[in-house]
Formats: C-alpha cells, sequence, structure tokens
C-alpha cells in the first residue's frame, strides 16, 4: 500500500508517523511546498522574540529522522488530483501515484485587496521565510504596522511588542479578537493592549500602502549593516478608512488565513469552506482523507462542519485520518469524537479563552460577569440546559472546566438556574454534574 500525504505541517507529520506505526511494510510519502525541514508556525513568534533558533520550530529533530522512519520527505505543490487513476500531478508536471491519499494542505494568509499590499516592506507572518525578513526590519524602535488583530494577530502583535518596535494594530472589527471574543471581552483586550503602549484603531481598514522613494534613517542603518536592501526599507504611509495616515518600516498582513483547497476544483473531492469529510475524516472519494487546516469536519457542539484551524485539532484528525489509511476493508474504523472551537490567548499578559458557540444560539440564554477594576470577564452561552459556549478573561482557573462542560455536552440540570445566577460556580457545576454522567454512563456501559 502506498500512502501520499500532501502538507508536511503538523498534520502531516501527525499522519506519517502514525502510519508508519501501525501499517509498518507500507510506503508514506510527505509531499511539502518549502525548503525547510517540517515545522510549526505556532513557533514563529518564539522565533522572532529569540526564545528559539530556526532548529526549535522544527517538528522534529535530525536531518535523517524522516529516513530512519521510512518516511519520503518530497518537496513540491499540488496543481491537481486525479481521483480515476489515483496520482497527483505536482506543479513541475511529475506525477505521484497513491493507494490512499491524505490532503493535509493546511491554510495560507488571506490578503486583502489593498493597493500597494504587494509591495516592498509588506509581509505576513505565516512561513520561515517571512520571518526572516521580518526580523531584518522589525529592529528596536521601528515603525511597524499590523493589519489585523485576530487569534493569530495578536501572537504575532505580542512578538513584534517584545522586540521593541512602535507598533500600531489596526483591525476592521469593533473590537480586537472578533471572531473569538464578544464586545466586552474585545474591548478589555483593546485597552489592555493600549496601557502596554501599542496604538490599536478598530472600526478601521487599510485602504491603501504609499511607498517613498528613498529609504529612511532605519532603513539605511538596516542597509549599511547588510539587514535589508533599498526597496525594502523605504518608508511607507498607510491610508486608513477613517482619513488618518500611520507612517511605517515594516506592514504586517494578518487579516486572517484560508484553506488551500484550490488545486481540487474539479477533482470530484467535495469542498465547502474547506474539504468536507465524514467521522473518519474520509472524504466523498473512498481512499480520499483530510486533516488539519484545510479539512471540514463535524462540529458537535454547534451541530454543522466547521473548519477549526488549531493545532491540537490538526493533530487529532490526522492521528484519526491515518488509523484509517492504515487499516483494511472490514476492519473497525477510527472514529473523530468532534470538534470544538477552542482558543486560549495571552496578550501581552492578559489570558483569555474562547470555547464553543461563544457567541450563542437562537433561543439560548445567557449570562456575564464582568469585574472590570481586576480585568475579569465571565460570559456563558447555554442551549437548553447545556453550556455551549463561553468568554473568559482572567477567570482562568476554569479553562479546563469550561472545556469538559462544552465538550462534553454535559448536562447541566439544575445547575445551569446557578450559573445564571452566578457564573463562577464552574467547577461546582463540573463536579456536580460531568461525573454524575461519567457514572450513569459506566452504569450503562
Amino acid at each position: 500500500m502506498k500512502h501520499v500525504i500532501l502538507g508536511a505541517g503538523p498534520a502531516g507529520v501527525i499522519a506519517a508517523e502514525t502510519l508508519r506505526k501501525h501499517a509498518p511494510n507500507d510506503e508514506v510519502v510527505v509531499i511539502g511546498d518549502e525548503p525547510e525541514a517540517p515545522y510549526s508556525r505556532m513557533a514563529i513568534p518564539y522565533l522572532l522574540i529569540g526564545k528559539v533558533g530556526e532548529d526549535g520550530t522544527q517538528l522534529r529533530h535530525g536531518e535523517d529522522h524522516y529516513a530512519r522512519q521510512g518516511i519520503t520527505l518530497l518537496r513540491g505543490r499540488a496543481a491537481k488530483v486525479d481521483v480515476q487513476t489515483r496520482a497527483v500531478e505536482l506543479q513541475d508536471g511529475s506525477r505521484v501515484a497513491y493507494d490512499r491519499l491524505l490532503i493535509a494542505t493546511g491554510s495560507s494568509p488571506a490578503t486583502p485587496p489593498i493597493p500597494g499590499i504587494q509591495g516592498p516592506g509588506v509581509h505576513p507572518c505565516w512561513t520561515l521565510e517571512n520571518a526572516r525578513e521580518i526580523m531584518k526590519l522589525a529592529q528596536p524602535g521601528a515603525r511597524v504596522l499590523q493589519l489585523g488583530a485576530g487569534f493569530i494577530g495578536c501572537i504575532i502583535m505580542e512578538a513584534l511588542a517584545m522586540r521593541g518596535v512602535q507598533l500600531t494594530v489596526v483591525e476592521m472589527g469593533d473590537r480586537m479578537v472578533p471572531r473569538m471574543m464578544g464586545p466586552t471581552a474585545g474591548t478589555m483586550i483593546k485597552q489592555w493592549v493600549e496601557g502596554k503602549g501599542v496604538k490599536v484603531h478598530t472600526g478601521a481598514r487599510a485602504e491603501a500602502i504609499e511607498r517613498d522613494a528613498e529609504p529612511g534613517l532605519l532603513g539605511k542603518v538596516a542597509q549599511a549593516i547588510g539587514l535589508g536592501s533599498p526597496a525594502s526599507s523605504a518608508p511607507m504611509r498607510v491610508r486608513l478608512s477613517t482619513g488618518e495616515k500611520i507612517d511605517a518600516d515594516l506592514v504586517i498582513s494578518a487579516t486572517g488565513v484560508r484553506p488551500n483547497i484550490g488545486f481540487l476544483e474539479h477533482s470530484g473531492i467535495t469542498c465547502l469552506v474547506g474539504v468536507l469529510t465524514d467521522e473518519h475524516m474520509q472524504t466523498n472519494v473512498p481512499g480520499v482523507y483530510a486533516a488539519g487546516d484545510c479539512a471540514e469536519a463535524f462540529d458537535k457542539v454547534s451541530g454543522t462542519t466547521i473548519v477549526s484551524a488549531i493545532q491540537p485539532n490538526a493533530a487529532e484528525q490526522a492521528r484519526v485520518a491515518a488509523l484509517n489509511m492504515a487499516g483494511q476493508v472490514g476492519e473497525p474504523s477510527a472514529d473523530l469524537k468532534g470538534v470544538t472551537q477552542i482558543n486560549v490567548l495571552d496578550t501581552l499578559g492578559m489570558i483569555s479563552a474562547s470555547f464553543g458557540k461563544w457567541d450563542g444560539v437562537p433561543g439560548g440564554e445567557h449570562v456575564e460577569l464582568t469585574d472590570a477594576a481586576n480585568g475579569r470577564h465571565l460570559s456563558l452561552q447555554f442551549s437548553g440546559d447545556r453550556l455551549v459556549g463561553c468568554n473568559a478573561i482572567g477567570w482562568i482557573q476554569h479553562v479546563g472546566v469550561m472545556r469538559g462542560l462544552v465538550e462534553g455536552q454535559v448536562r447541566l440540570g439544575e445547575w445551569k438556574d446557578k450559573l445564571l445566577e452566578d457564573p463562577t460556580q464552574l467547577m461546582a457545576a463540573y463536579l456536580a454534574c460531568a461525573q454524575g454522567q461519567s457514572a450513569r454512563a459506566h452504569v450503562r456501559g
């Protein structure tokens, strides 16, 4: 059996190693499109602040690691998949045959259509090559403007702030982290960040990026010590929808990502937002699976399929997909127990968390508690007597309990009313309800 994995990120690597363990005699080929050893994008902020070197971003260490595992690493980018002949065509025209295929191509930055954004001095923070370019320009005192204050943007923002730059953040939403935090929580994060010296513009968007012909002082210094070229060091002015103009030596684009699935057009593999999968991570085409940021899987909390672009979900999806790829027809198969939107974020020292349907469900009940003086906020969303989503700032002792209640779809019974009166009683509710549910399940088993 020949297993081909498209993508050398965390999902691809975990799937390859799972296949090697459970199908020791099968051929395993991983195809990645970067000239780097497989690495974790989540480690890039630590590279920017100097906590790790480039080798610290690598998923596995040792140049011969994959060879010793009997895993073949190829460099290339998929151009199309031919499900009839079971082959992947790469952009260089070569073809790689497969018996079973895993699509783990991840996602790419979604670049907004802003005049000037494709020019020098503007970078996403997505690849190691991006990080190298950013480190050349994000020197202490440099004027850095970041577009986007979502989850990924806030992680990048913290790394930039720790490099000592003059940082300005522009977010189209009316608050920071608008896709994981409600109005109160998002506003609290904004106020906290501004208190740390970061300028934040919410409800604003960049309309154009304009450039000077000559580099500024920092650019000239960078050129003199070999850290930049004249083009990459030229000062810029970013014109906002509010009418303001902001000078910048570096612009970071962090306005979101989209799944890398364009090459699947006309393949017959069903794609919605991502590659649609069943509970076994198999697509509508037998023998073709998907995992990670490009996969769309069932979310038991919302009752819909979602793309959940976080590494823990990618790892579990890859494991389930690989177990099923390694299995034989008719054998018991591994199931994905569902995905839940989970985000825990450290923004310049303010810890926030978001789980499940943090923005609530139609007809659901809601309770919110805010202690602004101590930087704490708790928001709980219910559907019937189940907790389906929550936001939290400061109350970090509840993070594990919130996840357990949301993911476990625990029936709260009378404890729902107690939580509506006092949402800080999450631990007591969990101990009373989750343990009881587990005990009943054990008796039925």
